[in-house]
């Protein structure tokens, strides 16, 4: 089966800034797939170059099986798009508005759309410029599932929305959009943790990483080494290991591809002194800061 979102070998430019570079990137069918990264690590630049506002400079994207430099009226009328900065008809009612879209999508579905308005509580009559951004957000999320999608690009739709309203448009994905590709870039790492079954990091426009959540938390552990001295560090460490941090009698690392046995067995090796060692979960909060920490400093 083609993979709804595709990308091979992709890069942008805008001038001499690298804002993608050399990306390969595969989202599987039916996942929700979250792209985290810091500001400017290109992930609404690849948003954008996957519904056609944007071309890539090199390499190729598919999206539903089609050249996203080719996307026309038929396949976005299965892909929805909803973004922090989108910018919806004030004028236009709420009920216009929807009514407008309706004829755009043959596979509008009428009753599905009455009941996201009831659901997010908006009022057919409001004019989208009297809306709040949440409000706004509730429309857009609400004209793009109205017609079963198939796919659906979210780019950073919860930035500055309070957590009530973030609750509610995640319930409100999560219950109409079953069987459907969500591909999300957003920053609330928590929120991300709680839905998603996908997840790649970007970092300076290149891909660090990119595997279903359950694998990468499970490979990523801080581990804390208890000493009966301040420790001296060993000049060299396995490269799994983040940089080691000694305080006092502790040692602190983070291990990326944790084995109990394998992780056990080099702590014995370099610290055979060892009272105690602690291994503790990570959030993803916490892997994020953990890989972003040593790409700034990868020789540290």
């Amino acid at each position: 089966m083609t993979s709804p979102v595709r990308c091979e070998h992709l890069s942008k430019r805008f001038g001499r800034v690298v804002a993608l570079e050399d990306l390969e990137l595969d989202v599987p069918d039916a996942s929700v797939f979250a792209l985290i990264g810091p500001n400017g690590a290109g992930k609404t630049t690849l948003i954008k170059i996957l519904v056609n506002i944007l071309q890539p400079s090199t390499g190729r994207s598919w999206v539903l099986g089609t050249d996203s430099r080719r996307l026309c009226r038929d396949e976005f009328a299965h892909i929805g798009y909803v973004s922090e900065n989108q910018e919806l008809p004030e004028w236009m009612t709420v009920d216009y508005f929807l009514r407008y879209l309706k004829g755009f999508h043959a596979d509008w579905d009428d009753a599905l759309a009455e009941e996201l308005l009831r659901e997010f509580q908006l009022s057919c009559d409001r004019r989208l410029g009297q809306l709040s951004r949440g409000m706004k957000m509730k429309v857009a999320l609400a004209s793009s599932l109205a017609y079963h999608p198939r796919l659906i690009l979210l780019d950073e739709p919860f930035s500055g929305l309070d957590p009530l309203v973030r609750e509610e448009l995640i319930e409100g994905l999560l219950e109409r959009a079953a069987g459907t590709t969500v591909l999300i870039s957003s920053h609330d790492l928590s929120e991300i943790e709680s839905f998603a079954s996908h997840v790649a990091f970007i970092d300076a426009g290149r891909l660090q990483c990119s595997e279903d959540i359950t694998t990468l938390t499970t490979r990523f552990r801080e581990i804390e080494v208890r000493l009966p001295a301040t420790p001296i560090l060993p000049s060299s460490w396995p490269e799994s290991w983040s940089k080691p941090q000694a305080s006092a009698t502790l040692v602190r690392f983070v291990d990326c591809r944790f084995d109990i046995n394998r992780t056990r067995s080099e702590i014995a090796q370099l610290f055979p002194e060892a009272l105690d060692v602690s291994v503790d979960a990570m959030s993803l909060r916490d892997i994020f800061i953990a890989l972003a920490r040593d790409l700034r400093n990868p020789a540290a």
